[in-house]
């Protein structure tokens, strides 16, 4: 459904574009786009190879059980699903420092890794288990501190003062993950019924 819809989309700004005489500018701006996007996917992929191999390093060292342990208490409440000292737990506290500190691109690998390892503990691998919802329901929220993007992109367009952003930044982001929270546990006793 999705690939009919963007293909649609596709199609009718081409058609807009000959019928306006603009094919020019959209063969331009198709071929910046297409430049853009293989430059993003070289950065990122960088950044999530690194990133993996920094969690599985982690891994390997005992850190992530090690912080898992830490977190139990907190997160076996979000997360009750969750077999007690399992290693997911671990997994979820670096998703969430990851993004605490603005590392989007760090928490990027953190999380499909959690992903993975919340799967395996799902019963029912074709449907989301409630922990997997709850996760991605915080991890979109992602309350951040530093939001380092916003800032970079403050810096560059000559800002006066990037870091202005911090403390609405994380009032939002602090909002939108107690949002999230109670619009989880809303749905999870409506599914439970």
């Amino acid at each position: 459904m999705v690939s009919a819809a963007f293909a649609f989309l596709l199609l009718s700004g081409f058609v807009f574009a000959a019928v306006n005489g603009t094919m020019a500018e959209v063969n331009e701006a198709l071929f910046q786009s297409m430049e853009q996007s293989v430059q993003l996917a070289i950065s990122l992929a960088g950044v999530i190879l690194f990133w993996t191999g920094v969690m599985k390093t982690a891994e390997a060292a005992g850190i992530v059980s090690w912080l898992a342990h830490i977190v139990q208490p907190l997160l076996s409440r979000l997360f009750p699903e969750i077999p007690r000292d399992h290693p997911v737990f671990g997994f979820i506290a670096s998703n969430m420092a990851a993004n605490f500190f603005g590392l989007g691109n760090a928490a990027t690998p953190i999380g499909l890794k959690t992903m993975r390892e919340l799967r395996q503990i799902n019963d029912d691998r074709d449907t989301a288990s409630r922990s997997m919802i709850t996760f991605l329901a915080l991890n979109t929220a992602g309350v951040t501190l530093i939001p380092t993007t916003v800032i970079a992109l403050g810096i560059s367009h000559g800002a006066k003062n990037p870091a202005d952003i911090i403390l609405p930044a994380f009032l939002a982001t602090v909002m939108s993950a107690c949002f999230a929270i109670v619009i989880d546990r809303y749905y999870a006793r409506k599914r439970n019924r």
